[in-house]
């Protein structure tokens, strides 16, 4: 091995580094308000975190083993365009896109919630609530038009910000635990099947972006056996501090307080520590909140702007500012978010985050969806590249992920896949405009 090549190779990270990728890109703001969206289903909630990490497991290896098939960046949008055409490709970056901006909201209001533990009127006016929420959303536009961006030391910070309140409540917090919570253990009123399905539907927003921890492999030693394993260790650790953080929350807060909780984690605090103790999670619930606001909002421009590039979005979504921030995107994500919360202000900040995070889970389980059979078209279009033990090694694990995903949208609510269903379609005509301006334009 020549001396550039040994450089090049210690620059490379190993499985540690990618596994904490991967935790911090799944760890995000979302899981700080779940315990209360949940508590409605009792206990068995549980049992539908357990299906979705199952779930996520199987999706996980789909994006793994695409990874090292198909080189190309893009992840789920290119993986989906080369499997099944243009057409599904326009369809997951148009699903990506709305799920992204969907997630902005319910990221928002998430904000919101910890915020009301200083300002209480936030939790009953829910004019004030919806207003700070969009005044949020607009404030890290700006911010990202600007491109002031956060130091990698500065996301470090957060991300550890974010994990304690999570570890500190999931193992403590058993010391305080009270079994007669989860009794009854379906509160919903719904068969158990059907509030397992509710539940796992939901705790899905907390593991959207797995496939973005599979790291290029250029950058990792050894790729082909340390992405798939980091991967997978990576939603083994996230759902561990999950599950045992809802259970310790649930164990807790009785199901009354904790699903009229804008900030279970800072209530529970404050009911073990005291005051003081939940002050200082739901300052770091709110910085956790708002600085992952600040990398989506981030994404909102970038996901237009390459199906722009690909000629898939209108040109103007590929225009950027004198800084290389395509404000167009940004802008005009901000506004559709902004106009999801202020359609949904009235369901108050619970019921308006697990409204938001659904629509958002629904959008980004149509990529899951392409994505989970794209290797098994891939082997249908050039059988000579593919041998027996792939071929089976494909449809063990693309055709689990496929019905997982499937499965999911049974959990979600009738208004929820009308409104998603209605999203998705409205981006139909402006593939059809794209493609006959692609057209006459080589004409």
């Amino acid at each position: 091995m020549s001396q550039k090549n040994i450089i090049e190779e210690k620059k490379k990270i190993g499985f540690w580094p990618t596994t904490s990728l991967a935790i911090g890109n799944m760890i995000g703001s979302g899981v700080f308000l779940l315990p209360a969206a949940l508590a409605f289903y009792g206990g068995i909630s549980i049992f539908g975190w357990i299906f979705t990490v199952i779930g996520a497991l199987f999706l996980a290896l789909v994006f793994s083993r695409l990874s090292k098939l198909i080189t190309k960046a893009g992840g789920p949008y290119t993986y989906s365009r080369e499997g099944f055409g243009e057409f599904s490709g326009f369809l997951v970056a148009w699903g990506y896109w709305i799920s992204i901006w969907c997630a902005n909201g319910a990221i928002a209001v998430a904000g919101v919630g910890y915020l009301s533990f200083f300002i209480p009127a936030l939790k009953e006016n829910y004019v004030l609530s919806a207003g700070v929420a969009i005044g949020a959303i607009w404030l890290f536009t700006f911010i990202n038009t600007k491109s002031i961006r956060k130091v990698g030391s500065v996301q470090l910070i957060t991300t550890i910000i974010k994990i304690i309140p999570l570890l500190l409540l999931g193992t403590i917090g058993f010391f305080y635990f009270n079994s007669s919570h989860f009794i009854p253990l379906n509160l919903s009123g719904e068969s158990n099947f059907d509030a397992i399905t509710v539940t796992a539907a939901l705790t899905l927003w907390a593991f959207l972006g797995l496939e973005s921890a599979t790291v290029p492999s250029d950058k990792v030693k050894n790729p082909t056996n340390t992405i798939p394993r980091a991967t997978i260790a990576g939603i083994v650790i996230a759902a561990l501090i999950y599950i045992f953080s809802t259970i310790g929350i649930m164990g807790i807060m009785t199901p009354g307080d904790l699903q009229n909780s804008a900030a279970p984690f800072a209530d529970a605090a404050q009911m073990i520590w005291g005051t003081w103790a939940s002050g200082l999670i739901a300052i770091g619930a709110v910085i956790s909140c708002f600085g992952a606001l600040n990398g989506w909002i981030l994404l909102q421009g970038q996901i237009p702007l390459a199906a722009a590039r690909d000629r898939l979005f209108p040109p103007s979504f590929k225009q950027v500012s004198s800084k290389g921030i395509p404000v167009i995107g940004l802008i005009i994500g901000s506004i559709l978010a902004s106009f999801l919360v202020t359609l949904n202000y009235t369901r108050g900040l619970v019921h308006m985050f697990a409204f938001i995070i659904m629509l958002s889970t629904l959008s980004c389980l149509v990529p899951y969806i392409f994505s989970s059979l794209s290797e098994l078209m891939l082997y249908l279009k050039k059988k000579k590249s593919y041998n027996k033990k792939r071929l089976i090694a494909a449809i063990c694990i693309s055709i689990p992920a496929f019905f997982y995903s499937l499965w999911a949208i049974t959990g979600l609510e009738y208004e929820v896949i009308i409104w998603g269903a209605l999203l998705l379609a409205a981006g139909i005509p402006l593939y059809g405009y794209m493609v006959l301006k692609t057209k006459s334009s080589k004409q």
